[in-house]
């Protein structure tokens, strides 16, 4: 099934979303918000799927789905952790600017906190006080888990994952140098994420979703142009279990908690950095990575960051061409 939520009040109006994305199908009689529902999934989830069946059968009460309308699934989280899944982003990063990657980077996840207290529509905007701050999106998918105990395996964590979606994981680039020298991690540097219009169950993805892995093409376009095409299931390092058992090592995971995959990252054919899609390659989920490939082959970059005025768009779809979870859509505004 899908779930979303309308915009009310500061958590959402949690609905039932149809397939196809058209019509939403109220669920305050299950559970007021998504949060609500996760906190009792074992009894609300099977409710919520009825619900979905007589939504599919319109025999129910419905409306139109709106993405304009849609706040973010959750639109704040208990936690928020991403992770750097695709290694190979990691390397070209460090690559251009000259660093040598530890070996533990392909054996031991990267990941950081999150500001989690508020979380983007899908059709919110990218608030940008300052240019120079370099503000990057980064396309990435994203897995809610209900409650993980401390020290979960990764099958445990794995089994934990009761839905999937798509983030823009926003970042100044040019405030994280700074930040990563006092040796604290991120902070300012990550301001608001904003989230898909709806999340997905498991099941609903079918073969899509494998090994703790979603598969199929995640398409980024910038300011109307095709900019990545990369294949969410390939080279990817770490798997959604591995990254959430990860993060439960020393502690208990309480259900809501959202978990990224980083920036989804592909080599090209041959191994090499990934060429743009004007090039025949697939392209790239954020400016950061084009900007390396471009340092390693001219010495230096030439894509700019982006400015007021500029738009985003992230989605996946299925075989019949229409988007899985809906579509983040976004314009960087002068804050």
């Amino acid at each position: 099934m899908k779930l979303g939520s309308l915009k009310k009040g500061r958590d959402g109006r949690l609905v039932v979303v149809s397939r196809d994305l058209a019509w939403c199908a109220d669920a305050g009689h299950i559970a007021p918000t998504l949060q609500a529902a996760l906190d009792d999934w074992a009894n609300v989830a099977p409710a919520l799927e009825l619900l979905a069946i007589d939504l599919a059968h319109e025999t129910i009460p419905m409306m139109r789905f709106h993405e304009r309308m849609a706040a973010a699934p959750l639109p704040r989280a208990y936690q928020w952790a991403d992770g750097s899944a695709y290694v190979n982003h990691v390397a070209l990063v460090r690559q251009a600017r000259g660093a040598e990657m530890p070996e533990s980077f392909w054996s031991d996840p990267l990941m950081y906190q999150g500001a989690s207290d508020e979380m983007l529509g899908p059709r919110d905007p990218i608030p940008l006080a300052d240019e120079a701050w370099g503000c990057d999106l980064e396309a990435e998918v994203v897995v809610v888990t209900g409650d993980v105990p401390r020290g979960a395996s990764r099958e445990a964590a794995l089994g934990a994952v009761r839905l999937i979606g798509l983030v823009n994981d926003v970042s100044l680039r040019n405030l994280i140098p700074a930040e990563l020298t006092k040796g604290f991690g991120f902070l300012q540097s990550k301001p608001a994420s904003a989230l898909s219009p709806v999340f997905v169950t498991p099941d609903e993805l079918g073969d899509r979703w494998k090994d703790g892995k979603l598969h199929g093409e995640l398409k980024v376009d910038l300011n109307g142009e095709p900019f990545g095409r990369a294949d969410a299931g390939e080279d990817m390092t770490f798997d959604f279990g591995t990254l959430v058992a990860h993060l439960a090592k020393t502690r208990n995971l309480g259900a809501g908690t959202i978990v990224g995959s980083g920036t989804v990252s592909n080599r090209d054919a041959d191994g090499g950095p990934g060429k743009p899609i004007a090039r025949g390659g697939k392209g790239y989920s954020c400016l950061a990575e084009v900007r390396t490939v471009e340092t390693i082959l001219d010495g230096k970059p030439a894509t700019p960051f982006l400015k007021a005025g500029d738009s985003v768009r992230i989605w996946m779809d299925d075989e019949s061409g229409h988007p899985i979870f809906g579509t983040i859509e976004q314009e960087v505004v002068s804050a």
